[in-house]
């Protein structure tokens, strides 16, 4: 498995978690609250921390925006263009042949640096969308134990 395949099945681990570790908390009651009054109070405070975050841990977090979208054939498309390129400079100077051999190295390496470009843009935008499900994660957890002890539990 290359980095890009590893990155985005650990970027999909971790969004998948995300909902479960945001109910992860450990929420005890301090006034006798009895299992249908904890319920009440879970769910409203639930309600109340997606309110104030946009964050829900329940709704699925989607994918990656480059997930799928991994940029192929860069060296190819290259090459196949510069050797175009080279055909019609090298029919020019006499030798079409020569001028598409050398079209086309110089379209696969410059093919392939835009498809590695393109690979680490796609990295740092994976890298960007999970710190924001774990922000709105965290964000979520804090509104939802503010709530809590509010109404009386203690949360950790």
């Amino acid at each position: 498995m290359n980095i890009k395949g590893l990155s985005v099945l650990v970027l999909l681990v971790t969004a998948t978690a995300a909902p479960a570790m945001a109910q992860d908390l450990m929420i005890f009651p301090n006034n006798n609250q009895s299992q249908a009054q904890q319920d009440q109070d879970r769910g409203e405070c639930n309600r109340w921390a997606i309110n104030q975050t946009g964050f829900d841990p329940a709704a699925s977090p989607g994918a990656p925006p480059s997930s799928g979208q991994a940029a192929q054939g860069g060296a190819v498309r290259g090459a196949a263009r510069g050797a175009a390129t080279g055909a019609v400079i090298g029919a020019i100077a006499g030798d079409a042949g020569k001028g598409a051999a050398i079209g086309a190295a110089g379209g696969g390496m410059m093919g392939g640096m835009r498809r590695n470009d393109q690979r680490r843009q796609q990295e740092a935008a994976d890298q960007q969308w999970a710190n924001q499900q774990r922000a709105g994660r965290d964000a979520y957890n804090r509104a939802l134990s503010a709530c809590l002890e509010g109404k009386g539990y203690t949360v950790r």
